[in-house]
C-alpha cells in the first residue's frame, strides 16, 4: 500500500486532504499539522525550510514515504525547492494559487487573489504571477494578503473569520477602483476554503471561488503512478494517521468536524 505524507502549518491542509481521500481511497495518508509553529505567515523562509526538512525526515524515519504533499501555500512558496533538493528521490507535490484556471475562466477579465503575506511576497509567487500576466495579458490580477485569517480558522473563531474576510474582500476592491468587477476569486491559502461560506456571502453569486485541492489530488495520483479511478468509487481501505507537533486539540477538533469523527491525534515531537 502506498503511503503519503501530507504536511501543513495547521488545519488548513485538511482542505487538500479531503480531495486526496476522494481521489485516492487505496492510499494510506499521514497528516502532520505543525501546530508548534503555526501559523507560518510570520516565520522566515529559513524557519519554514527547517520545519519542512525536519518533519519529512521524521516521517521517512518512521516508515518510508512514497510521496509528500506540501498542503500549504506559504510552505510551498518558501520550502518546496529545498525539500526536493534534499529528497531528490521522493516525489513532492506542492500547492500554489490557481491563477491559470482563474484566468481561463474569467468573463470580466479581473481575477482576485487572497493569500498570506508569506505567499504573496515570495519569489515563487512573483514568478507565477509574471508568467500568468504574460500568458493572459487581457487579465488583471489583484492580490491581497489576509493577515490573521489562517490563525482565526485554526482557532475556529467565527466572528474573527467573518471580520477578516470582510477586510480582505473590501481591500481587493479598494485596490482597483474603476476596474471591471472581480468574477474569479483564488483562495491562495489552504485554510481559506474553510471560510468559503463567509466569502461567498460577501462576494455574491457572480464570483466563483477557486480552490486548487482537486488538482493537487490528481497530481499526487500521477506521481504515484496509480491508474485513474474507475466509475465505481472504492471504499477507503486505510485509516489516516494524525500527527501534530504542538498541542493536538485544534487538529483533533478540525479533523473530527471536516474529515472523520473518530480522528485520534498523536504528538510528533519535532
Amino acid at each position: 500500500m502506498k503511503r503519503v505524507g501530507v504536511w501543513d502549518s495547521g488545519v488548513g491542509g485538511l482542505s487538500v486532504l479531503r480531495a486526496l481521500l476522494d481521489e485516492l481511497p487505496e492510499v494510506q495518508f499521514v497528516y502532520v499539522a505543525d501546530g508548534a509553529f503555526a501559523p507560518y505567515g510570520g516565520h522566515s523562509a529559513d524557519t519554514i525550510i527547517a520545519r519542512a526538512l525536519g518533519i519529512t525526515q521524521a516521517l521517512i524515519d518512521a516508515s518510508e514515504l512514497d510521496a509528500m504533499v506540501v498542503a500549504c501555500n506559504t510552505a510551498t512558496a518558501g520550502a518546496i525547492d529545498a525539500l526536493r533538493a534534499r529528497h531528490d528521490r521522493l516525489p513532492v507535490v506542492g500547492v500554489e494559487p490557481a491563477l491559470r484556471p482563474a484566468a481561463q475562466s474569467t468573463r470580466t477579465g479581473h481575477v482576485g487573489v487572497l493569500a498570506t503575506r508569506g505567499t504573496l511576497t515570495s519569489p515563487r509567487y512573483a514568478g507565477l504571477l509574471a508568467r500568468m500576466e504574460a500568458a493572459y495579458p487581457h487579465v488583471r490580477f489583484t492580490s491581497q494578503a489576509c493577515e490573521g485569517l489562517a490563525d482565526a480558522i485554526e482557532q475556529d473563531d467565527l466572528p474573527q473569520i467573518q471580520r477578516l474576510c470582510e477586510v480582505g474582500w473590501r481591500s481587493l476592491g479598494q485596490q482597483s477602483p474603476g476596474s471591471a468587477p472581480i468574477d474569479q476569486l483564488v483562495l491562495g491559502c489552504t485554510h481559506y476554503p474553510f471560510a468559503r461560506p463567509q466569502l461567498e456571502g460577501l462576494c455574491g453569486p457572480g464570483v466563483h471561488l477557486i480552490d486548487p485541492a482537486e488538482a493537487v489530488a490528481r497530481q499526487t495520483r500521477n506521481v504515484l503512478g496509480l491508474p485513474a479511478p474507475g466509475p465505481v468509487v472504492s471504499p477507503r481501505t486505510a485509516p489516516v494517521e494524525w500527527l501534530d507537533t504542538g498541542h493536538a486539540f485544534n487538529l483533533a477538533r478540525a479533523a473530527r468536524r471536516w474529515i472523520t469523527p473518530d480522528a485520534q491525534v498523536r504528538v510528533l515531537p519535532i
